[in-house]
């Protein structure tokens, strides 16, 4: 889908433009979404420009994300989707800046940019310049990454507390706790990671940004960058904070079940400890030899019985005595 954004009493207004229709005069901004090859075309040949594939966009390199070209500014960012639910999904958006034009190319359908096209339908976006619609767009990013960071932290800390204050009644803990506890980490560390390599492309894109614009032409542009390069720096530290606090977590996590394996041993232990006497006294007594004088007498089981008892408790106070146990 190809919808064009141009200026309108004061704001900024889509067009879904489909079929041979041409593109609006004057369009600030054309969203490409999942953009068919006839598509791609027509921007192609409106711009003078050809529009980076979908191959190009997943390309890591940084010759291949941030670079410029037939008076275009190239930016590929990642930016994540569905963070609501326990599969996010990052997926490359590029961003091809020009004097007069902005085209953004994506096959992820991220809130920000579905936030940022219902406030221009409503008219409160207020953008004369193709520069000020990227700004603004990568301000809505950056502020729905802080958001996600800030639900993440306060995740976080619930899943802290379940590990550390168990409460009465989790006094002990079975596997699935663990399990669930285990595999909360894991999304929240996943979700984490993402976060970090989207605000690392996000903070690239706007020292280039801040290298490649006009200081005077762009100068208003310029300095919400050098804003938003704060705001990004802020929650990349943020970020690493998250991630070594789960990195933290997981460890204790580990720990404690390893401290539930040793209790486990322990219990085992012990038992073996106090049976394994009176378990060998009772084969030796249990053999079917024909003399075995002891075993005929009165007092014979009663003996038996005390010394199977003595032979398990001697141990077991050796043993506990010693600190062993």
């Amino acid at each position: 889908m190809l919808k064009a954004y141009q200026q309108q009493k004061g704001g900024l207004k889509s067009v879904v433009v489909e079929g041979e229709a041409a593109l609006p005069v004057g369009a600030l901004w054309l969203d490409l979404i999942n953009p068919t090859p006839d598509e791609r075309r027509k921007v192609d040949i409106n711009l003078a420009m050809e529009m980076p594939t979908r191959a190009d966009m997943e390309e890591i390199e940084i010759s291949s994300r941030l670079y410029q070209e037939d008076g275009g500014l190239f930016m590929t960012a990642t930016v994540l989707t569905q963070t609501d639910t326990d599969l996010p999904i990052s997926g490359a958006i590029t961003f091809v800046l020009t004097a007069e034009r902005l085209v953004t190319i994506r096959y992820i359908d991220p809130q920000p940019f579905r936030s940022y096209a219902l406030r221009c339908e409503r008219s409160t976006v207020t953008a004369s310049r193709a520069d000020s619609v990227l700004m603004q767009l990568l301000d809505a990013i950056i502020d729905r990454m802080a958001d996600i960071l800030e639900k993440t932290g306060a995740d976080v800390e619930a899943i802290s507390r379940e590990i550390f204050e168990p409460g009465p009644a989790l006094g002990y803990r079975s596997d699935k706790d663990f399990q669930n506890v285990l595999q909360n980490l894991g999304r929240k560390y996943d979700l984490t990671s993402k976060l970090r390599e989207s605000l690392l492309t996000l903070s690239r894109i706007l020292t280039f940004l801040n290298q490649a614009l006009d200081a005077e032409l762009n100068k208003e542009a310029r300095v919400h960058g050098i804003t938003l390069s704060r705001d990004v720096a802020s929650l990349q530290d943020h970020s690493t904070y998250v991630s070594g606090k789960l990195t933290f977590l997981l460890d204790a996590t580990l720990g404690l079940i390893n401290i539930e394996q040793n209790t486990v041993i322990k219990i085992m232990s012990e038992a073996a400890i106090v049976l394994l006497p009176p378990t060998l006294l009772a084969s030796i007594w249990g053999m079917n030899f024909q003399y075995m004088p002891e075993l005929s007498q009165p007092w014979a089981y009663p003996v038996a019985l005390v010394t199977m008892a003595v032979s398990g408790a001697l141990p077991y106070l050796f043993f506990k005595r010693r600190g062993w146990l």
